[in-house]
């Protein structure tokens, strides 16, 4: 199973982002995916989710309004749209699938022990 996230960068504040995740070796629609964030000296933390059949989506407060979780099951990709960014937002981004069976199609993970798969990360830097 391989995760590989792109679309990280440098940004002023206020700007955009849309990061990509593009899953293989996994039945991607047989997963719920996530948004996770590590910054510098700190644990990393959930940021959005969306499950399984793609009808529920998850978000940290931190993040509610500004960015937007979505996934194509055809091109086997979860993107996460980032608008008003700022300068708190800066971490290196983490894409991650979770197996989710007919019970929970509708269920979104938040916890990192939750999730089966984790990609290896994009830096997300947001100058003021």
């Amino acid at each position: 199973v391989q995760l590989q996230a792109s679309g990280g960068g440098l940004v002023q504040a206020g700007g955009s982002l849309t990061l990509s995740c593009a899953a293989s070796g996994l039945t991607f629609s047989r997963y719920g995916m996530g948004w996770f964030r590590q910054a510098p000296g700190k644990e990393r933390e959930f940021v959005a989710a969306i499950s399984r059949s793609g009808t529920t989506l998850t978000y940290a407060d931190s993040v509610k309004g500004r960015f937007t979780v979505s996934r194509d099951n055809a091109k086997n990709t979860v993107y996460l749209q980032m608008n008003n960014l700022r300068p708190e937002d800066t971490a290196v981004y983490y894409c991650a699938a979770y197996q989710a069976y007919s019970g929970t199609m509708h269920y979104t993970a938040q916890a990192p022990l939750e999730y089966d798969y984790w990609g290896q990360g994009t830096q997300v830097t947001v100058s003021s």
